[in-house]
């Protein structure tokens, strides 16, 4: 399969780039806006080209997931790239406990495009290496997508405009 299915989030904030970015790569920042609804830990955040950023999603009593993001190209303040797995508590790739046909490692593409005063940020997810079987419960899982990262974008939008205040 050569054309696979990515996940597109497009988003303008009324925000200054530069300050979009520090949303994006500064530890206390994105706990805030990361992950809405649940506690976000970030156990480390080494934003740079072979760096990491890890991170843990609580809720409820022992409930919860760790992910580990893999930075691979990063181009201050415009472009950030990373593999995005689920893991275990060794921070090891392990496959999503909820569901077990989920790619265990997607390429995650965040782009941040002055536009006047405002900045727009365009999200992409697309399957990296993975089965067919992995793509498809990707594909039919994108439709559901806009839930997660579009609250996490409305928070956002709150801490931006709170940060200009």
């Amino acid at each position: 399969m050569t054309d696979l299915p990515t996940y597109v989030l497009e988003r303008v904030f009324d925000a200054p780039r530069e300050l979009v970015w520090r949303t994006w790569t500064e530890a206390e920042l994105l706990a805030r806006w990361y992950g809405p609804g649940v506690e976000t830990v970030i156990h480390k955040l080494d934003v740079r080209a072979g760096g990491q950023w890890l991170n843990e999603m609580k809720w409820g009593e022992g409930g919860g997931q760790r992910e580990r993001m893999d930075y691979i190209e990063v181009v201050k303040p415009e472009r950030l790239v990373w593999y995005h797995s689920m893991c275990d508590a060794d921070w090891n790739i392990a496959a999503n406990p909820m569901m077990a046909d989920w790619p265990k490692v997607l390429l995650t593409v965040v782009t941040m495009e002055a536009v006047g005063s405002m900045t727009k940020l365009t999200l992409t997810w697309t399957p990296h290496e993975a089965s067919e079987v992995e793509i498809a419960c990707f594909a039919g899982a994108m439709a559901g997508l806009n839930k997660g990262w579009g609250s996490g974008m409305d928070v956002l939008e709150g801490i931006l405009a709170e940060l200009q205040s």
